[in-house]
């Protein structure tokens, strides 16, 4: 490789910085020089790798926003669901404690084996709500929404659902799931 020797005039600051990054362990005027006008010379190869940064950055944001929608769901379906159960289920007498300790077992490991057969085909609850709710023509989700939802499949309920609404002073009807265990979720 052939060198070219350059002369170039430097402001008494830009020489002395220069001065003492030379002093350095491995490192003289010309390599910092070079490797200075390299850097330069080649602003379109920064300027590709600041691009991919972007669209990285970008990816992520939308990554990021994915999860906090989903987060979202399932921190109001939790929500939805332990206002519900703790409004409807009465408390349990003494003598039958054990008996419905255990069908609690048998229903958490139900409940355990359904989230995993769920996860294992890839097709989420959030996916679900997303779906139902893309499906109602409304763009807002409120109380009317609700209603339409109940009207839409009144009828045609599984068996093992039960409403989310209950009036005041209603008892909420109760499915033989809701007695023995969950058939699904």
């Amino acid at each position: 490789m052939t060198k070219h020797r350059l002369c170039v005039s430097l402001t008494d600051q830009v020489a002395e910085q220069l001065r003492l990054a030379a002093k350095r362990p491995g490192a003289n005027k010309s390599t910092i020089i070079h490797a200075a006008l390299d850097r330069f010379l080649k602003v379109d190869r920064d300027l590709d790798a600041g691009a991919t940064i972007v669209r990285r950055l970008d990816r992520v944001g939308r990554q990021l926003d994915r999860i906090e929608r989903d987060l979202s769901i399932v921190i109001e379906t939790i929500g939805l669901h332990v206002r519900y159960h703790l409004s409807v289920t009465p408390r349990v007498a003494d003598s039958e404690q054990e008996a419905a300790r255990a069908l609690g077992r048998d229903r958490f490991e139900l409940f355990v084996a359904q989230v995993g057969r769920r996860l294992a085909s890839g097709r989420g609850l959030v996916t679900e709500v997303l779906d139902r709710a893309s499906s109602i023509k409304s763009d807002v989700v409120g109380p009317d929404v609700e209603t339409e939802i109940r009207n839409r499949d009144q009828g045609s309920r599984p068996d093992d659902e039960t409403p989310l609404h209950v009036a005041e002073g209603e008892q909420p009807e109760r499915s033989p799931a809701g007695r023995e265990g969950v058939d699904r979720v």
